[in-house]
């Protein structure tokens, strides 16, 4: 018989979000009058807006013509590509350092599938699961934790992000030759970096002989302009950082798919070998490159028009959020992030994250993710997720501020 990838049977039961789904189905089976509100999984729930709707459906209506229709674009339409360039880099990577994809997460998962097993681990910690889960995957987290978040995996160096630090982690725990997992605005603490502290990665990850996986995901929700919005502001973050961003959180796209990753040419192995060229062999042989029905609606998320459409969404999520910061507030209780970022980060010292989902979901039928499920340093903290209606999220308020 084929023997079971052993290091599936090490990861934690079960993924953090889908076992959330599980618990609220069966809290709603139990409560079937409870009007349950979501404030946890980051799923966007507003309608994508008309502009680049109208990308999208050129996408598919170009399909449907002979003289238009186009199959398999493996690195990504190289419209896009120049386009990505000039809006995010100011055409400072050329189109074969850009490569599209269908999400950030899924490149991450590929880029763990490049490194292999052979490296060391660093993570924010907390931080999003499948830095984590995904090293595990490959064989390159170590043996021991699954079963228990709070210990850890041993090929795993967790950065601890607190209060205490401002939310920027102590840089000398970075072992040598690591792959260092990087999200800025952070999920779930919803920190930012300022310049300073990415100029203090970079330079971990030069003096460590690392590579930074820099996850900018939310970085249409920075409003800050001090800010940086992309590692590549930082000098010398092309020789050491490969960056990775999606339009699912900016342009509603969680329901389409699709995303980029920067691979600069100044980015090398130990060896001296091109991580570019192996990411491009890699990606060819074990991807076959996003819906061109997506890459059109990117193309239309762009212009001067859909970046206004995402300037509209993401001020209304902040929007969502601020009001979830404010209730909180009232509340006496500690919270970071909902200001540059969609996520609010809500500290209940002494308490067990688990404990207070569970009397989140009990007492105010509210949904939310708890803080252990991103780290052994999210205990006693909660995610609240800014994704919702602008109803939804106001009477979730007034729940919580009611008692």
């Amino acid at each position: 018989m084929v023997k079971r990838n052993r290091n599936i049977a090490r990861l934690r039961a079960a993924y953090l979000f889908p076992e959330i789904a599980r618990l609220r189905r069966e809290f709603a089976g139990l409560h079937p009058n409870a009007k349950i509100i979501s404030m946890g999984v980051g799923n966007t729930t507003e309608p994508i807006l008309h502009h680049i709707v109208a990308g999208l459906t050129e996408g598919a209506r170009r399909l449907g013509r002979a003289e238009t229709y186009s199959g398999y674009a493996d690195e990504g339409l190289a419209e896009l590509r120049e386009r990505i360039s000039s809006v995010y880099y100011k055409n400072a990577f050329g189109i074969d350092e850009i490569f599209i994809s269908d999400g950030s997460k899924c490149d991450i998962g590929r880029l763990q599938t490049l490194f292999g097993p052979d490296v060391n681990v660093a993570v924010q910690d907390p931080s999003y699961p499948v830095y984590v889960d995904g090293s595990v995957v490959v064989g390159a987290a170590g043996s021991d934790g699954g079963a228990s978040q709070s210990a850890g995996y041993s090929g795993v160096s967790y950065l601890p992000c607190t209060p205490e630090n401002n939310y920027f982690p102590d840089l000398s725990k970075i072992k040598n030759d690591s792959v260092i997992y990087f999200c800025s605005p952070n999920n779930p603490t919803g920190a930012t970096a300022d310049r300073h502290q990415l100029s203090a990665l970079v330079d971990a990850a030069l003096r460590t002989g690392s590579i930074i996986v820099y996850d900018a995901a939310y970085s249409d929700y920075i409003r800050n302009p001090a800010l940086p919005r992309t590692i590549y502001e930082i000098p010398d973050a092309d020789k050491c950082a490969i960056e990775v961003n999606s339009f699912s959180k900016s342009a509603g796209f969680t329901g389409v798919r699709l995303g980029w990753s920067v691979v600069p040419k100044d980015l090398y192995f130990a060896g001296g070998e091109s991580v570019n060229a192996d990411w491009s062999r890699l990606t060819a042989t074990i991807f076959n490159g996003a819906s061109n029905i997506a890459q059109y609606g990117g193309l239309a998320a762009l212009d001067g028009e859909g970046q206004s459409e995402i300037r509209e969404m993401t001020d209304f999520y902040l929007e969502n959020a601020g009001l979830i910061r404010g209730a909180l507030k009232a509340l006496k209780i500690t919270c970071a992030g909902g200001d540059n970022s969609p996520y609010i980060w809500a500290h209940f010292p002494g308490r067990a994250s688990w404990d207070v989902f569970a009397e989140l979901l009990e007492k105010h039928y509210i949904v939310t993710t708890p803080g252990s499920g991103f780290g052994p340093a999210g205990e006693s903290f909660i995610r609240f997720s800014a994704f919702g209606s602008r109803a939804g999220i106001e009477e979730a308020c007034e729940r919580l501020t009611k008692g």
